[in-house]
């Protein structure tokens, strides 16, 4: 029986970002360094085909520091820790290693530099995500306000309107985050931002490429977790893109081939941190039921790297 054609369209960039590569470096170099068990505070990035291959290594995935013992290494994942945790490491004499994504640390000096300057900071983001957690943890109590929509903004309550700055999760999708930063600067005209956009490269960089390959295609999958911000937001880029069937698959046996019959081009992107393999196996699925030609749609090169911390690149 003969395949009917199919054009799929492969987003570049797409896929592990400069910061969650380092991260699971990190994670791979504490296992030789200290050997099993190394823990680590919250998935090291979201993603579980990713978590599960680390633990399959050694790696044991807690939720809290006090779930560690005292006598082995433990690393801090991508999304960033309050202060208070390192503070606690530290305190029981523990091996620690932080692999928060520079981009995010970046966010943490910033409200940190504000508040030393006496501003109150608000900040952009999705309450309960590490990473919102993270940050808003950098500063006192009641120090760091949440909004999350632009509804938000008209019924944040401040300390002084006229000492305010803000910063976002790095993770956002990028036209919200316009449209909040503009109520944000329509009520507290003297605000304080960012000097660059908090969002970062990587979450930019995948969301134009969703743009720009959403209005050729008939359906788009993004492959990512269902905790990953950046790879929800994708989907959300790609639907209001012009995107009809837009939707989030872990793996290639999530695909829902029903609600693709008929169609005649896919566009396949993947959250930050979904690796290769994934995207692979969702391609391949693909070959299994089309005669397939892919078509690359580039919009940025990305040749970041981050290096790793000096504690792992010296000998044990």
């Amino acid at each position: 029986m003969t395949k009917p054609p199919l054009t799929l369209y492969l987003a570049a960039p797409r896929g592990f970002c400069a910061g969650v590569d380092r991260a699971i470096k990190i994670v791979e170099m504490a296992l030789e360094k200290w050997g099993a068990p190394v823990y680590v505070r919250h998935e090291i990035v979201h993603n579980k085909y990713v978590v599960d291959g680390l633990r399959d290594k050694g790696a044991v995935f807690v939720e809290e520091l006090e779930d560690c013992p005292d006598d082995r290494p433990v690393i801090f994942s991508a999304h960033g820790v309050p202060k208070a945790v390192p503070a606690e490491a530290a305190k029981r004499e523990m091996i620690y290693v932080d692999a928060t994504c520079p981009l995010v640390s970046k966010v943490h000096i910033e409200a940190a530099r504000h508040h030393d300057n006496g501003l109150q900071m608000i900040m952009i983001g999705h309450e309960g995500h590490p990473e919102t957690v993270g940050t808003m943890g950098q500063l006192p109590e009641g120090e760091v306000l949440l909004v999350e929509t632009v509804e938000d903004v008209a019924t944040v309550q401040v300390r002084d309107p006229e000492s305010l700055a803000f910063v976002t999760q790095t993770t956002l999708s990028v036209d919200d985050t316009i449209d909040i930063v503009a109520a944000l600067h329509a009520r507290f005209p003297k605000i304080v931002g960012p000097h660059k956009e908090d969002i970062c490269y990587a979450t930019t960089n995948r969301q134009e490429a969703v743009k720009a390959m959403a209005p050729k295609c008939d359906a788009m999958l993004v492959v990512g977790a269902p905790n990953s911000s950046n790879s929800k937001r994708l989907v959300e880029v790609g639907s209001k893109a012009g995107c009809a069937y837009s939707q989030l698959v872990q793996r290639a046996p999530d695909i829902d081939w029903r609600a693709l019959e008929g169609i005649e081009s896919v566009g396949i992107t993947a959250g930050a941190s979904a690796p290769e393999e994934l995207i692979t196996e969702v391609i391949d699925a693909f070959r299994g039921r089309y005669d397939v030609t892919v078509e690359l749609v580039e919009t940025a090169v990305e040749n970041v790297e981050f290096k790793v911390p000096r504690v792992l690149r010296i000998p044990a």
